[in-house]
């Protein structure tokens, strides 16, 4: 009942005042025309109605009057015949005047032979058959409704008779036969049909307020009809709307209501939190969501304030996910609480990149240091071979100065390598990129191992499809990736196995080469480090061929992906934006270890090539 309320209060709320001004501006003219219009037609009816009334009370008298003239009435019979006629409801008064205005009968004895009407031209209307009416004030009550006109009840002398009307003749007189000319006054009371005619304005007012209303109250239905349609149709649209950014939203959203089941739960938080919203919704938060996401839900409810935070999820199998946390109250418009929602932000990638970053600010440190040291060390270096030399030709009949001389220039020719690679590691990288067949490269790469594979029993495998083009590269510098990759490969297989070379595409802009083999892989803990400068396994080594291939495969705009298994196998996949000649190629390379059911890290145990 509560939403039923608030939702009218809502709707009426949306109306504009204008909108009733408006309506109300365009009908009430028009019913007020239209009252007013009937009210005149009211009072002329009443006018008729009085007129055609008085019309037959003078014709009445007027025929009472010529009987009695037929019968030779006076002017005692027909003062009489006036008066019976007067009685009737509704009439004030019936007098009979002269063109002078004298009285000669009236409904009231007393007053004849006393003067009327002497404001009206008497002897035009006694001269005229035309009725004609005015209304006259009574103090008594009502106005007077006066209709009069000439009156002739015989319209000419009748021949030997006088008029009964006309005062008796004097002596020495001839009698006067022709009338001189009467005029007739009757009086009607107004007050039953003012009163009728008042309660009928009343009516009409009424009903015309009522029917001003009903139009104000039909336009105004209309337009909210219209208007409810169109707030309909835009909030359909607006809630589909919501809804495909809610469930498409890049990011994990979770909402619950004040009771604390789940109301909202995207595509983002199902792949996350690894639930379907059909198992979800509608559930306690608590039974659903892991116990880290739950303490956010009860933290709101304490503190009802913005959270935003760092944690780590236990998810489904076991796994723990970083997620970046933010999480509000929500509320209606006058306060009460609907529920609590949070956004979160799988963090993973984020950690990696933070990672790189932090690793490539340590690779440029070591390098510029390396470069530094490299270039102190180089020239004592030559001074000690040139002695060690000497010294070998000097003692070339003693066996044993001779062979410590020859250790001694091995030694220093290890070390120049060494100096060599730190230099090329810590030099800017210069490329020439043409379009390069990598079938080609690939084959004359494992050309240049084939005999060391073949001494340690490694079969070589190449899956090489023709249909992959040109593409272009810095051929010297990946055959220098290549080579690096498979010597360490070798080094893996002490007992043999196969190293193995595929070449495709992993989606529409980028080549794959992936070099695999089923040596000893990488161990958990190297996993982090195979690409930093000077780490290595390998007694022999120096720490730097990773760090090197890393490098060019930046150059290049690539990406290296790792796989690894302990005691089964590492697999290397390089990642090459297949750009058309002359296209240049941007972005640095992401370094993107591919995690399996068992620690897949480095690029293989004790694989670090010189």
């Amino acid at each position: 009942m509560d939403g039923e309320k608030i939702g009218k209060k809502r709707l009426w709320a949306a109306i504009p005042p204008w909108l009733i001004i408006g309506a109300v501006v365009v009908l009430a003219p028009l019913f007020i025309f239209m009252t007013l219009q009937n009210i005149d037609r009211q009072r002329e009816q009443t006018t008729r109605l009085l007129l055609e009334k008085g019309a037959a009370l003078i014709r009445s008298f007027e025929a009472g009057a010529r009987t009695g003239i037929g019968m030779r009435w006076g002017g005692f019979q027909l003062q009489k015949l006036l008066m019976e006629t007067s009685q009737q409801p509704d009439i004030d008064y019936l007098i009979v005047t002269d063109t002078e205005g004298t009285i000669r009968a009236d409904s009231d004895p007393a007053r004849i032979g006393l003067s009327y009407g002497l404001d009206l031209d008497l002897r035009k209307i006694a001269g005229s058959a035309l009725l004609a009416w005015r209304q006259v004030p009574n103090n008594e009550g009502a106005d007077t409704f006066e209709v009069y006109r000439r009156f002739a009840p015989t319209g000419f002398p009748f021949p030997g008779f006088r008029d009964p009307l006309m005062p008796p003749a004097r002596p020495g007189e001839e009698p006067e036969i022709a009338p001189p000319g009467f005029v007739i006054f009757v009086g009607l009371d107004m007050g039953p049909i003012l009163a009728a005619h008042e309660e009928d304005r009343r009516h009409t007012i009424w009903m015309s307020v009522i029917f001003l209303l009903i139009g104000c109250s039909g336009i105004i239905s209309l337009l909210l009809a219209q208007g409810y349609r169109t707030a309909k149709s835009s909030l359909s649209r607006i809630k589909a709307f919501s809804d495909s950014l809610v469930e498409n939203m890049p990011i994990g959203l979770v909402a619950v209501d004040g009771a604390g089941a789940l109301i909202a739960f995207n595509q983002t938080a199902e792949a996350i939190l690894g639930r379907s919203a059909g198992e979800a919704l509608g559930k306690r938060a608590k039974d659903i969501l892991p116990g880290s996401c739950w303490e956010i839900f009860r933290q709101l409810a304490i503190e009802r304030k913005l959270i935003e935070r760092e944690i780590d999820c236990l998810v489904a199998e076991g796994q723990t996910i970083p997620l970046e946390v933010i999480a509000t109250a929500l509320h209606e418009d006058d306060g009460p609480l609907i529920g609590y929602v949070v956004l979160f932000r799988d963090m993973t990638e984020v950690r990696r990149l933070k990672q790189e970053v932090a690793r490539s600010q340590r690779l440029a440190s070591l390098g510029s240091l390396a470069a530094g040291v490299a270039h102190e060390i180089r020239n004592p270096l030559s001074s000690i071979k040139g002695f060690a030399t000497y010294f070998r030709e000097r003692y070339r009949d003693i066996a044993d100065d001779r062979e410590t001389a020859e250790v001694m220039i091995r030694e220093v020719d290890r070390l120049n390598r060494v100096i060599t690679q730190l230099l090329e590691f810590a030099r800017p990288m210069t490329m020439t990129k043409t379009p390069t067949s990598l079938q080609t490269l690939i084959r004359h790469s494992l050309e240049t191992i084939e005999g060391q594979a073949r001494e340690k029993g490694i079969s070589l495998d190449a899956d090489l499809p023709p249909e992959i083009t040109p593409v272009p590269l810095d051929a010297d510098q990946i055959g220098q990736v290549l080579l690096n990759l498979y010597l360490n490969s070798i080094a893996a297989m002490e007992a043999g196995g196969t190293l193995s070379v595929s070449l495709g595409r992993r989606d529409e802009g980028r080549i794959r080469i992936a070099v695999a083999d089923t040596g000893a892989g990488i161990r958990k803990e190297d996993f982090s480090r195979v690409f930093d400068p000077y780490f290595t396994t390998k007694p022999s080594g120096t720490g730097l061929g990773l760090a090197i291939v890393y490098r060019i495969v930046e150059a290049h705009g690539g990406e290296i992906l790792l796989e690894s298994e302990p005691e089964r196998g590492t697999t290397v996949t390089l990642l090459f934006p297949a750009t058309p000649a002359g296209t240049p190629l941007s972005g640095p390379p992401t370094l993107r270890p591919e995690a399996s059911p068992e620690p897949r890290s480095g690029i293989r145990r004790g694989d670090t090539s010189e």
